[in-house]
């Protein structure tokens, strides 16, 4: 019997595994010597005939450094659900010695590749969402709000705009008050999501901790009523008692149970969520 057990234990790990291993990376983008990928999580019989809908994350970090392997799992279960689920590598300060300019910039190339290869990737891609936490949370949150920051050279006519915002204790505020004010303050105003809302923002849920020190919840509630006066739909999900990047770990399957109905609520999914929250 304990042998039994231990082989569908090892089994049972193994699965997990290669559920959250992507299917593909590519490169979407290179500067100089750097090459920026995509972590691509597809369906389960995925076809590249199909128009299925989309999210790409970006990791956090302070825009300094970080991984995309902090979304592998969340992509895994959106993949499992019937989307085409990305986490995107983009340039770092500490790594490249780049500007967060340059984080906002290498988000919409990312957005902008995937719908440009939109058929390869079987997408649609007027169902693309943006996802990120804290700083990557930032990157999406730009890419959905503000204006200019686009690479030189790509085509423009291909919009680098999510049409969905996932967003995890995001650096939605870089004003004299906000996160990151002396990094951005020569371009803050351009560069804040929170000021740069307007009546063409995508809909957005946002999901914050109590007890975030680098987030307050006064930046959450703010976010979302400026949303709502421009008439767009902002769901704010607080948690209590929870720091910044809770979401990857206390409450990981809450978060993503929300991420799932809120998906579903645009049409990107269907069904209930295949999650159980314990």
């Amino acid at each position: 019997m304990k042998n039994r057990l231990m082989i569908c234990l090892v089994l049972w790990f193994c699965a997990t595994a290669v559920a959250q291993n992507p299917d593909r990376i590519v490169v979407y983008k290179t500067i100089d010597t750097i090459q920026l990928k995509l972590h691509i999580f597809n369906p389960p019989d995925h076809r590249v005939t199909e128009k299925r809908p989309a999210i790409v994350f970006f990791h956090g970090g302070g825009w300094m450094n970080g991984s995309p392997t902090q979304f592998y799992k969340q992509c895994a279960y959106l993949a499992s659900r019937g989307m085409v689920a990305i986490t995107a590598s983009y340039r770092l300060i500490a790594t490249h010695r780049t500007t967060p300019r340059e984080c906002v910039k290498d988000g919409k190339s990312a957005i902008r590749w995937i719908r440009q290869h939109a058929a390869e990737l079987g997408i649609d891609v007027t169902r693309l969402a943006a996802g990120g936490g804290s700083a990557g949370g930032h990157v999406a949150a730009a890419a959905g709000t503000v204006k200019g920051f686009e690479e030189d050279g790509e085509d423009m006519a291909i919009s680098s705009k999510p049409n969905a915002l996932v967003l995890f204790n995001p650096v939605a505020d870089n004003g004299p008050d906000g996160y990151g004010y002396e990094k951005v303050k020569e371009y803050w105003q351009d560069f804040s999501p929170m000021h740069n809302i307007d009546k063409k923002s995508p809909p957005t849920v946002f999901f914050l901790g109590t007890k975030d020190r680098l987030i307050p919840v006064a930046t959450g509630e703010k976010f979302r009523d400026l949303m709502q006066q421009e008439g767009v739909r902002c769901d704010l999900h607080l948690y209590e008692d929870q720091a910044h990047g809770f979401f990857n770990s206390k409450r990981f399957t809450e978060t993503l149970i929300e991420t799932d109905r809120f998906l579903s609520s645009l049409g990107y999914l269907k069904g209930e969520p295949t999650l159980q929250n314990k």
